[in-house]
């Protein structure tokens, strides 16, 4: 049996490298509720400037940031259209009712998706008694549908709805820059089509924490403050800005690895298990099985138990496995042998 695990069960798995963990024992720090922790100050300058935008933010986690975000774009009392698997509905403890006064338009999407069209026909009209639309949010990548992307085409269809409604759109960019590896899109044609962004560095960036908002510098220094709010102010914080820094310099380009590891696994799999996963949806760095008639749940206890590989279960008869950089090729060789054993039985 082999000894070392292959760990698929989230990019957000990662450990720090030996660089990064350097980077982060050598930072410079200072108080960044002062605004004095130089790290940090040279992290949000160096985000803003990478996105095209006037100012960033650096926040603890991913869920903080969204809800920082939604909290300065969205007034309480108001609706936000979202696409109805994303993770700000799935996995954030409905955060933004509790905290933010919000309520949610969800919208079945294909692929995670959002359309001008779906966009429009989820708008509430601007009129009594109606809950008054203020928002849109789409997720990038999509995460239950698979690591799926929006292209600009769809963006901008997006972006013209909400203006013709005079509403601000936010993307949830935790794995932006998988898009961006991805398509070859930078990210800053990305953030310039909204008004808002975070991305998340803990998850294929391989940061051991921190997510970044984006935007311009009013709407910034609101969140500043919410983060303050929502409990989320550091002191000497320039030893994990450190890590992220470094991510951005080392992790993004090798980002293309991962999305050929996730494509192999699926091709390998849908080798011998044609109906288990189509490798041609395999577009960044996960890959969704389908586990036919045996209960995904089964399928996560023994590929773990017998053949320490991890990966996670999303439904009933649906696996998801995501690969990063804590697992090579030949751990991904591993993993699709063990699915299909599993899954061939």
């Amino acid at each position: 049996m082999p000894h070392t695990p292959v760990d698929l069960r989230s990019d957000t798995v990662t450990r720090p490298t030996t660089g990064m963990r350097r980077a982060m024992a050598e930072a410079e720090v200072g108080d960044d509720v002062y605004g004095e922790d130089p790290t940090v100050i040279a992290l949000e300058r160096e985000v803003a400037e990478r996105f095209g935008r006037e100012a960033a933010l650096f926040a603890p986690t991913g869920v903080m940031a969204n809800q920082i975000a939604l909290r300065v774009l969205a007034a309480p009392g108001t609706e936000v259209v979202v696409e109805a698997a994303a993770h700000l509905v799935a996995y954030e403890a409905g955060a933004h009712a509790q905290l933010g006064g919000l309520q949610f338009r969800t919208v079945d999407a294909p692929g995670g998706i959002l359309t001008a069209d779906l966009v429009r026909a989820a708008l509430r009209p601007a009129a009594f008694p109606y809950t008054t639309s203020s928002l849109v949010c789409i997720e990038q990548t999509s995460n239950r549908w698979g690591g799926t992307v929006y292209d600009l085409g769809t963006l901008d269809g997006i972006r013209g709805v909400a203006d013709e409604a005079g509403i601000a759109v936010y993307a949830d960019g935790a794995r932006i820059f998988n898009a961006s590896v991805a398509t070859g899109v930078d990210v800053a044609d990305y953030a310039r089509r909204v008004e808002a962004l975070m991305f998340s560095a803990s998850k294929g960036l391989g940061a051991p924490v921190g997510s970044i908002v984006v935007g311009d510098r009013d709407l910034v220094e609101q969140a500043r403050h919410w983060r303050r709010v929502y409990g989320g102010a550091m002191r000497q914080v320039g030893v994990l800005a450190a890590a992220v820094r470094y991510a951005l310099s080392h992790h993004v380009d090798r980002l293309a690895d991962d999305h050929a590891n996730a494509r192999h696994l699926a091709e390998t799999v849908a080798t011998e298990l044609p109906g288990a996963v189509d490798p041609t949806g395999v577009v960044t760095n996960m890959v969704y099985l389908d586990t036919g008639a045996v209960p995904a749940a089964d399928v996560v206890r023994d590929l773990a138990a017998e053949d320490r590989v991890l990966v996670g279960s999303m439904g009933p008869n649906l696996l998801r496995v995501v690969t990063h950089l804590d697992v090579d090729r030949e751990g991904c060789d591993r993993a699709a042998e063990a699915l299909v054993r599993r899954l061939g039985a």
